[in-house]
């Protein structure tokens, strides 16, 4: 599949790309804008390459932007054009259905808008020198913490609701958990616009443990940059939404279509990501894992954003409010501003 770099005038995309392809019918030309959080680039660029294979997909083009899952959502509202949206939480998509751009119904079908999944990991150096065993490991002194910024970033949000529910899910009270995200942020010594960013920073040699998506580290490996990383044993099952916008191309819906089906999701298992279902046939190994033949270990307690968290409106103002429309800004903001850390 033929690549062509495109240049973006808006500062919010990351990266603008555009993969080769072509129509949904034999002899038409059919485009796919792709707007999406930067940590699945690589895998939506293998989904593509499956997808333009397929009779539905044969001849059909995409162009791509990457960046913040905040920032991107924000720039598809501000008018950025986009047939496709792949963000990392689900308010970032509830963002645009409240600006008229995607349909309210966007997560009602069997995958509940979920194309992607993963869990939060902490990376370390080579030899783990720091000694990282989980979380309480975090918040001792002299150790340095990469993430990305809430503000900006779904990622950083299922970091920081992992770290959160470390402390409220294994017994700890509300006010436990507080004085652990206000020790954790303290810590932290680069705050970077997306997770792909944070990931970039650690690998630049920055800081001991690096809060990430399990496939971050993976492609990272097979990227011949890896480094090791630790899965703690209270972590969170980060669940990423995609959806076709009200404007899309027509192909859009069997592009999304063939993302959830179980040949999409092995390309996102052999780029890290876990499928959203435990019975798609990946080959059995993937690539740059810590143990290749058993990618996805199930991890001691694995805590759910529903289940657990009662969703995002049962956290999102509370720990990630901006202090904006009268309301008190949240745990994590207030957290992040004692540490002396830009808010952006």
């Amino acid at each position: 599949m033929k690549i062509i770099r495109v240049a973006t005038a808006l500062a919010l995309s990351a990266a603008v790309l555009a993969a080769c392809g072509g129509g949904s019918d034999a002899g038409s030309a059919s485009t796919i804008n792709i707007v999406g959080f930067a940590v699945p680039e690589a895998a939506n660029k293998a989904i593509a390459t499956e997808f333009n294979k397929t009779d539905a997909g044969k001849g059909v083009t995409f162009k791509t932007s990457y960046g913040a899952s905040g920032d991107q959502s924000r720039a598809v509202e501000g008018g950025l054009k986009a047939d496709y949206v792949h963000f990392s939480v689900g308010t970032d998509v509830d963002r645009l259905v409240k600006a008229g751009l995607v349909d309210e119904t966007w997560d009602k079908g069997e995958n509940k808008g979920i194309v992607s999944r993963s869990i939060v990991v902490l990376g370390v150096r080579e030899g783990n020198p720091k000694n990282i065993k989980g979380w309480d490991d975090l918040v001792k002194p002299g150790v340095e913490i990469v993430t990305a910024n809430p503000a900006s970033s779904g990622a950083a949000r299922w970091n920081a609701l992992a770290a959160w529910g470390h402390i409220t899910q294994n017994g700890g009270s509300d006010a436990d958990a507080t004085k652990f995200i206000t020790k954790l942020f303290k810590n932290v010594v680069s705050l970077t616009n997306s997770g792909r960013d944070a990931t970039t920073s650690f690998l630049g040699g920055t800081g001991d443990v690096l809060l990430a998506y399990e496939n971050e580290a993976i492609l990272a490996a097979q990227n011949g940059q890896g480094f090791e990383y630790v899965t703690p044993e209270t972590t969170i099952l980060i669940e990423n939404p995609g959806a076709v916008t009200k404007a899309a191309s027509p192909v859009t819906e069997d592009w999304l279509k063939f993302v959830i089906s179980d040949a999409g999701q092995k390309q996102f298992a052999l780029k890290g990501f876990r499928p959203i279902r435990d019975d798609v046939d990946f080959g059995g190994k993937v690539k740059g894992a810590k143990d290749e033949s058993n990618p996805f270990p199930k991890v001691s307690h694995l805590l759910t954003l529903d289940k657990d968290f009662g969703g995002w409106a049962g956290v999102k103002d509370r720990l990630f409010g901006d202090g904006t429309d009268g309301k008190p800004k949240g745990i994590v903001t207030i957290a992040i501003e004692k540490s002396g850390k830009a808010t952006q």
